[in-house]
C-alpha cells in the first residue's frame, strides 16, 4: 500500500506538474505576441517641426507608452519600396515627399492599444492613428481562453489527484485499523495516533513529488530541445525558463507534501473520535 500510495502521488503530480509547464510554455509565446503590438500614428506631410516636438515629449512623458521609433519621410519611402517591390511601376510614381513621417509606437501592454491610439488621434499635427484592432483582440482573446482553460484543467486535475491520493492513503489505513483501535484502547490521544501516519504520509508524498519533478525536468528538457530544433517563427518566443521548471518544482513538492498530511488526516478520521 505504501508503493502504491507513492505511485499514486508521483503519477497525479507528474500530470499536474506537465499541465503548469506547457502552461508557461504557452504563457512566454503569447506574450511574445503581445509585445510585437504596434500602432502607427501618421503625421500630416509637412508638418512642422513644434509639432513633432511636441508629440514627441508626449510620447515620451506617456506612462502607457513602452517605446517608439520616430520614422522620417525617407524611412516612409524606403519602406514603401520593400512592401511594393513587386510593382515598381507604382514605385516610380512616388517619392519621399509624399509620404508622411510617423511615430511606430509599442503600448506598455496590448490592452492599452486603443486607448493610446484615441489619445493621439487628437492631437495637432497628426493626420491619423492606425491600429491592427482585429489581430490584437484576437491576441487578446486568445491569451484569455488560453489561461482560463489552463486554470480549469489545473483545477480538475488537482481535484483528481487529491480524490486518488486520499483513497490510496485512506486503504492504506484501513490496513491497519486493528493498530490504531489497540493504541485507542491502551489511552493513547487522537493526535498520539496521528502523528505516525502523518509522518508516514509526509514522506510517501514527498517522495512521489521528487520522482515527479525529475519527470517534469525531463519533460522540459525535451520541449526545449524540440522547440530549438524548429526553425520556423511559428516557435519564436516560446520556451520554458529554469526559473520556471524550478518554481513548477517547488509547488510539487509542497503539494506532494500538503496532500500526504491531508490524505493521512482524512483516512484516519473514521477511526478517531472527532
Amino acid at each position: 500500500m505504501t508503493i502504491a500510495g507513492i505511485i499514486t502521488v508521483t503519477v497525479s503530480l507528474c500530470v499536474l506538474g506537465t499541465a503548469l509547464l506547457i502552461q508557461r510554455l504557452v504563457d512566454h509565446g503569447t506574450q511574445r505576441w503581445k509585445d510585437d503590438v504596434t500602432l502607427e500614428v501618421f503625421l500630416n506631410v509637412g508638418a512642422p517641426g513644434e509639432q513633432v516636438d511636441s508629440l514627441q515629449r508626449s510620447l515620451d512623458e506617456d506612462r502607457d507608452v513602452k517605446s517608439y521609433r520616430y520614422l522620417t519621410q525617407d524611412d516612409a519611402y524606403r519602406e514603401f519600396k520593400r512592401l511594393f517591390q513587386d510593382d515598381p511601376d507604382l514605385v516610380g510614381t512616388v517619392d519621399a515627399s509624399a509620404l508622411p513621417a510617423s511615430f511606430r509606437v509599442a503600448p506598455a501592454s496590448a490592452e492599452l492599444t486603443v486607448t493610446v491610439a484615441d489619445r493621439y488621434r487628437a492631437q495637432p499635427g497628426v493626420d491619423e492613428v492606425r491600429t491592427a484592432d482585429e489581430a490584437v483582440d484576437r491576441i487578446l482573446t486568445l491569451s484569455a481562453w488560453i489561461r482560463r482553460a489552463f486554470a480549469i484543467v489545473f483545477v480538475a486535475l488537482l481535484a483528481a489527484s487529491l480524490f486518488l491520493i486520499v483513497n490510496t492513503i485512506r486503504l492504506a489505513t484501513f490496513a491497519r485499523r486493528r493498530e490504531i483501535e489497540v493504541m485507542k484502547l491502551v489511552g493513547a490521544s487522537n493526535w498520539f495516533v496521528r502523528i505516525p501516519f502523518m509522518l508516514e504520509g509526509l514522506v510517501q508524498g514527498l517522495l512521489g513529488a521528487v520522482i515527479a519533478v525529475v519527470g517534469v525536468w525531463g519533460l522540459k528538457i525535451l520541449l526545449t530541445n524540440a522547440i530549438e530544433r524548429e526553425s520556423g517563427t511559428l516557435w519564436q518566443g516560446f520556451y520554458v525558463a529554469n526559473g520556471d521548471a524550478a518554481q513548477i518544482a517547488i509547488w510539487v513538492l509542497l503539494l506532494g507534501s500538503a496532500i500526504g498530511v491531508i490524505g493521512s488526516i482524512f483516512g484516519l478520521r473514521r477511526f478517531l473520535e472527532v
